[in-house]
């Protein structure tokens, strides 16, 4: 039987959550979805508030997975320890709020839904994602393992990849908020895309005025971030998933707009 999971990119700020309340329950009913995962770090454009995680849990993810502005709102912090369904990084220090990952049960089967930034050029003091990676998969078992691996470098997420091929069922990257294109199937069945893109506004810079981050490079003050209005996507990737070997069996990129 075929276990279908639905990955979705970074929300970005007020229209991309809007945009993914529009389309999302639409777009689960259209590929026969069982499981979805939205990063929702960027919904206040940097961090989430919990009525914003509530809004993207009603919308119909099953859980919210977050990143290097997980503390951008720091009224989410006694929310990341009361709602089961969002996760932060598991390899930031033992001493902040919230979950790095759980495993979900969903009647026949049972999800592990991982969490983990990335070291390079991430300056946030994480454990090794790798040896945490380890750790976490010698804990509780599930039928499937999905990791989302929030990171800069596109060399780091593809190790990470080739280091769990055959030991999770799919990991995919956010972050960078530009799709890539090498969706695929490692040798040893780990579905695997190193970038899933964003959610938000088309005429942007990953999700932002574009006049803002120009200015950001010529050396100006841009001013505090805004999203700008328009017409959005939503970017992520499908994974199907094989419920007898826990595998995944093939990958299929989204750009909803």
């Amino acid at each position: 039987m075929e276990f279908r999971v639905l990955a979705i990119g970074d929300v970005v700020g007020e229209t991309g959550l809007a945009h993914l309340e529009r389309h999302l329950r639409s777009v689960q009913k259209l590929k026969s979805i069982d499981f979805t995962v939205v990063n929702g770090e960027n919904a206040s454009g940097v961090g989430l508030t919990p009525e914003q995680a509530e809004r993207i849990y009603d919308a119909g993810a099953d859980v919210i997975t977050l990143g290097n502005h997980t503390f951008g709102r720091m009224q989410i912090a006694d929310f990341l320890d009361d709602a089961p369904y969002i996760l932060r990084p598991a390899n930031f220090t033992g001493r902040a709020p919230g979950r790095g990952w759980a495993v979900y049960d969903r009647g026949n089967v049972t999800v592990r839904v991982v969490n983990l930034i990335g070291r390079c050029d991430l300056n946030f003091n994480a454990e090794n994602p790798f040896t945490t990676m380890d750790r976490i998969l010698e804990r509780q078992q599930a039928d499937f393992t999905l990791l989302d691996f929030h990171a800069e470098a596109t060399s780091e997420k593809l190790a990470m990849g080739y280091y769990l091929d055959g030991r999770v069922s799919a990991m995919w990257g956010t972050h960078t908020h530009v799709p890539t294109a090498d969706e695929r199937v490692f040798p040893k069945g780990t579905g695997y895309l190193t970038d899933l893109g964003m959610t938000g506004a088309i005429e942007s810079v990953l999700g932002i005025r574009p006049e803002q981050s120009i200015e950001t490079f010529l050396g100006g003050l841009p001013g505090r971030y805004q999203t700008p209005k328009g017409p959005c996507k939503m970017q992520g990737a499908v994974f199907a998933l094989n419920s007898d070997t826990g595998l995944c069996e093939a990958v299929e990129r989204l750009d909803i707009r």
